[in-house]
């Protein structure tokens, strides 16, 4: 049996190493080939390209390096005509796998994407790739296997792996004695972003942010952990022209400690806002982007919240401010009802409790036990030899 999984970047790395290991246990004599990081090449998979190649091919602003992402996929396309595995499978990346499954199920390889793209919010014309290259859609939420199901699509529902690794955490000291934050008075954690863009659009409103909650309320502490040396950098020179309050805490990494210490999380919509759910932590949603970008993205948008834990729960459970509504006096007002209300900051925990617990689906075995069924699928026939 020959598998070939297909990452682009660090996200979908940690999703194939995990599915590797399911899926060893059920194919023991299996091969693992692809584009694959340093957690799959771990698992055992032979990396036919170094990741880092196809983590910027899926960019726009990259048009420059579009020949090799043709010619790569055109390696592929003749390796795998010539030697076909008996199921690929593309994680995340749309951009590069979709058109890639889209040819080999040509070539009648079994396909299956894990991770759909945001395609019931926006760029829906991808639907048609999906539909053409895709034999199974692997979802992490519930809520996309619904409307696959209404756009004619198989897809399964796995879970979500956060969910099965980040346990919720009610007792904020440990977490705060760890940072060396105060343990008697409440803290807000701001999170700007991974990407060095999002601080660079995000860091002086938080911290304008941070003063208008420290002119109400001056016992307040505030921590922000920053990802990376280039995102650090960002936000302490956006610091160091409008110094913040004196409890403004910056710390490198350990976004999840800083979450865990909090009374109340500000953050940049994204996969952070699932791990504050998932920790428990009360929280507002902001973003900002190049107007051009907002303009163009917002006429796109198909869905009333951009935020996961709006779009988990179907309504409108976390303040969400974006763009030019992310005033700090807008923001600050939020985050001091939740500080200012033991009652509110209780109602978005149970509201997390009940979503955390339909995300807890083992993804990684439910991935492996997808594949294995399609594999067993003697309606589509294999490629190759199926058998471990």
């Amino acid at each position: 049996m020959r598998i070939a999984l297909f990452a682009g970047e660090a996200s979908g790395d940690i999703l194939g190493s995990g599915l590797i290991r399911a899926l060893r246990t059920r194919f023991p004599h299996a091969e693992f080939e692809g584009i694959a990081g340093p957690l799959m090449q771990a698992e055992g998979c032979h990396s036919l390209y170094p990741m880092e190649r196809l983590s910027v091919m899926g960019l726009a602003e990259v048009a420059g390096r579009m020949p090799e992402v043709f010619r790569m996929r055109s390696e592929l396309v003749r390796r795998y005509a010539e030697v076909p595995p008996d199921v690929f499978v593309g994680i995340d990346a749309p951009d590069f796998n979709l058109h890639l499954e889209m040819r080999l199920k040509r070539l009648g390889v079994k396909t299956v994407h894990y991770v759909s793209p945001s395609v019931w919010a926006w760029r829906r014309y991808r639907l048609r790739k999906i539909r053409a290259g895709v034999d199974r859609m692997l979802v992490l939420f519930p809520f996309e296997e619904q409307f696959y199901a209404r756009e004619r699509v198989d897809a399964r529902f796995v879970g979500h792996p956060l969910a099965d690794e980040i346990e919720y955490c009610a007792d904020s000291a440990p977490s705060r004695a760890a940072l060396g934050l105060p343990l008697n008075q409440q803290v807000v954690a701001l999170l700007p972003g991974s990407r060095v863009t999002e601080v660079e659009a995000l860091a002086a409103r938080l911290i304008d942010t941070a003063h208008w909650l420290a002119a109400r309320r001056p016992e307040l502490s505030f921590v922000v952990p920053l990802i990376n040396e280039g995102t650090y950098e960002r936000f302490a020179r956006a610091l160091a022209r409008k110094p913040g309050p004196g409890s403004i805490k910056l710390i490198r990494g350990d976004a999840h400690t800083a979450m865990k210490s909090a009374d109340v999380v500000l953050l940049a919509s994204g996969t952070a806002t699932l791990e504050a759910l998932l920790i428990g932590r009360p929280m507002v949603i902001t973003y900002r982007t190049h107007p051009l970008t907002w303009a163009i993205g917002r006429r796109m948008l198909r869905v009333e919240h951009v935020g996961l834990p709006n779009l988990l729960a179907g309504r409108s459970l976390v303040a969400e401010l974006l763009q030019d509504e992310a005033s700090p006096a807008r923001l600050g007002a939020e985050v001091l009802t939740l500080l200012n209300s033991e009652q509110a900051r209780a109602a978005q925990v149970d509201a997390f409790h009940a979503i955390a617990a339909t995300l807890r689906n083992s993804a990684s075995e439910s991935a492996a036990n997808a594949i294995s069924q399609l594999l067993a699928d003697d309606s589509i026939g294999c490629t190759g030899s199926c058998a471990g």
